[in-house]
């Protein structure tokens, strides 16, 4: 299968991905900026959930709830209506950041934290790509996909 992103933008996209993993956190704590704060939040639940949706969860309500982002009553009845659609835990980042009690909210809001949730996706698969043929090679790694 030929792949059209080379290896230096797969590298160039996996740098990408971990500046913003460490560097948000950093500039949310510099400026306090509400707008940094909901990429942030929502790049680093992307980021860090493996293993299914639902494990997103926890890290959602941490960063919203908790923090009065959102109302708790809100943040359940949102996630009651996202089980309606695929991929439903990311989507309801979407719904979360609309009923934000902060702005960025409403569109801007579900716009910001949808792109912000699916974006180290993109990043790793992108960068992971043009390394994939030689990855699934090695035996160590070929076992550890198996499972």
């Amino acid at each position: 299968m030929a792949v059209p992103i080379g290896k230096r933008m797969g590298v160039l996209f996996l740098a990408i991905f971990l500046v913003l993993l460490f560097l948000l956190p950093v500039v949310t704590a510099a400026t306090g900026d509400a707008t940094v704060r909901m990429v942030d939040s929502f790049y680093r639940a992307g980021s860090l959930v493996f293993g299914g949706g639902h494990v997103v969860l926890p890290l959602l309500q941490a960063e919203v709830v908790e923090t009065g982002l959102v109302d708790r009553e809100a943040f359940l009845a949102g996630y009651g209506a996202a089980q309606a659609v695929p991929g439903p835990l990311f989507s309801f980042a979407a719904y979360l950041s609309a009923v934000y009690n902060a702005s960025p909210n409403g569109l801007l809001g579900a716009t910001t934290a949808l792109l912000s949730i699916f974006l180290p996706s993109a990043l790793l698969i992108m960068g992971g790509l043009p390394f994939w043929d030689r990855l699934r090679k090695i035996p160590f790694a070929r076992r550890a996909l198996s499972v």
